[in-house]
């Protein structure tokens, strides 16, 4: 281990407890965009050919940045006049100058401003394991690739237009792709990697991306705001505070989408708040699946679900009557037969919610958004074999469309260069440490207690399974009171885990991301 001891990215000194955490244990991860196969991991050293979602060994370096200037029509009649840049920042190691990573990434500055003190705002996806498209085409960027259950198929035309919605007008975007996703390139072997793919590595990795497309850009003096969906939503708090605290780069906001900030909390096969997160989530899906609905449609359920239906889990499952009472309330609020809930006493765990919400119709849901559906290859089997509508439906036309970003736009083309929208290796390879004590809760309320000033949006889709909007309601119950309470927002709209891609939910969240990096 002392040659990763000693890996230090270039302004940067990394925890030697972040590079010797063990390699043989990491689990893959339960939230969003990352349901990954769980399979052991190779040991360090070991090589094979790479699989159909790993990279080879990086070998070119990436072109040079390129710089192309735009003018775009919105379908509302304005002109928005920018400037892209899609290029690389190079981290290396501090003591002999050997190359870490080259970490990809797509900025997008509005034409005409002054540009040392407009809004900046830095966005990221999850997975771990996935590159920032999801953002970018589906809510901030300029070119928008439609994502609603029409969109979510391999053979969806890859055809983006302009985005109506785009923050481009109100912020300046950076979009980032983590290490070994997109046409980001780990460049040094197998100890970096380790570091790169790690909670701590990935963190420190993307605060010093940040740090340095600052400094390069003199963006010193702009307001600052990190963006993360789902596994990036838990990176938000922790790379805002790694910035306050170690690379010295004030943060103005976070913007939480979809956001797991505390994998112990709800993940206990024997626990009991995973059932109180989650019940919300389907009872949504049932109601949405009759009208158009909005969170206050979901006030009742939620008040049960943290009252009389935690008193009766707490009961236990001796006393028949409490469940029988426990599966029919449940049976009655999700629409699940009430013979499945009484067989689960009224705890449905997520992959049966998924597979018997829509068994009648031969219909399998999405985990990301229990409203898209798709049809169920195995309709006899007692668990889901299909693939995820939302998530893998929309896999192809995603690349798709980013691959033709990157060469008839943004003229920056990758010589023997596959674009990782996903990085299966990643995700699985990912080192978590002790699982059940990840959070970033706490790097969130110290982050939001060192800066008065620092505000914070986070926004969830009422019909997410994956990572429930309730859940993060517990988690803010929970939080004591920091500063002003008007700092923090929390919104839920219509919609999975990428609500955006439902049109009005889409416009919904770009008014609130306005008015919180603006201050209003």
């Amino acid at each position: 281990m002392r040659a990763a001891a000693t890996l230090i990215l270039t302004g940067l000194s990394l925890l030697a407890s972040t590079l010797a955490q063990s390699q043989t244990a990491a689990q893959a991860p339960a939230d969003a965009q990352h349901q990954q196969s769980r399979q052991e991991r190779p040991q360090p050293g070991a090589t094979s050919p790479p699989g159909p979602n790993q990279q080879p060994a990086a070998r070119a370096t990436l072109p040079p940045d390129s710089v192309t200037k735009h003018s775009m029509l919105l379908p509302d009649g304005r002109v928005l006049n920018f400037t892209a840049t899609a290029g690389s920042i190079r981290l290396t190691n501090l003591e002999n100058g050997a190359p870490v990573a080259d970490m990809a990434y797509i900025a997008f500055q509005l034409a005409d401003t002054d540009r040392t003190t407009r809004p900046v705002t830095f966005a990221m996806n999850g997975g771990p394991g996935y590159a920032s498209a999801w953002l970018n085409l589906g809510a901030m960027g300029p070119w928008l690739l439609p994502m609603d259950a029409t969109g979510a198929r391999p053979s969806a035309p890859a055809v983006t237009s302009p985005n109506a919605q785009t923050w481009l007008p109100f912020t300046d975007l950076v979009f980032l792709d983590p290490a070994g996703t997109g046409y980001s390139r780990v460049r040094g072997g197998d100890d970096a990697r380790k570091m790169l793919w790690s909670v701590n590595g990935d963190i420190d990795s993307l605060a010093t991306t940040i740090r340095r497309w600052v400094e390069q850009n003199n963006r010193g003096a702009s307001p600052k705001f990190i963006a993360g969906e789902s596994y990036g939503g838990f990176r938000a708090p922790r790379i805002a505070s790694r910035l306050q605290t170690d690379q010295g780069v004030g943060v103005n906001g976070m913007i939480l989408v979809s956001p797991v900030l505390d994998f112990g909390r709800f993940n206990s096969t024997s626990g009991l708040l995973d059932n109180v997160a989650r019940l919300p989530t389907y009872a949504a899906a049932k109601r949405a699946n009759e009208r158009p609905i909005t969170r206050a449609d979901m006030r009742d359920v939620e008040a049960y679900a943290r009252g009389e239906f935690l008193d009766d889990l707490m009961r236990g499952l001796k006393d028949d009557a409490v469940v029988d009472r426990v599966s029919k309330r449940v049976s009655d609020l999700t629409g699940i037969p009430a013979d499945v809930t009484r067989r689960y006493a009224g705890r449905i765990p997520m992959d049966v919610f998924l597979n018997e919400f829509r068994r009648a119709q031969n219909r399998v849901v999405s985990m990301y958004d229990a409203n898209v559906e798709g049809l169920d290859p195995s309709p006899f089997s007692g668990r889901p074999a299909a693939e995820d509508q939302m998530r893998l439906g929309l896999h192809a036309p995603i690349v798709q469309s980013m691959v033709s970003l990157y060469h008839n736009e943004l003229k920056w083309v990758v010589p023997e260069g596959r674009y990782f929208f996903q990085s299966t290796q990643a995700g699985r390879q990912w080192d978590w440490g002790n699982r059940s004590s990840v959070e970033s809760v706490s790097a969130f309320k110290s982050a939001m207690a060192l800066d008065p000033r620092m505000r914070a949006l986070i926004v969830h889709g009422l019909t997410d399974v994956v990572t429930p909007y309730f859940e993060t309601q517990m988690v803010l119950d929970q939080m004591p009171q920091i500063g002003d309470p008007s700092r923090l927002r929390f919104e839920v709209y219509p919609g999975g885990h990428m609500f955006y891609s439902l049109e009005n939910s889409r416009r919904m969240f770009t008014a609130h991301a306005r008015e919180m990096i603006e201050g209003k």
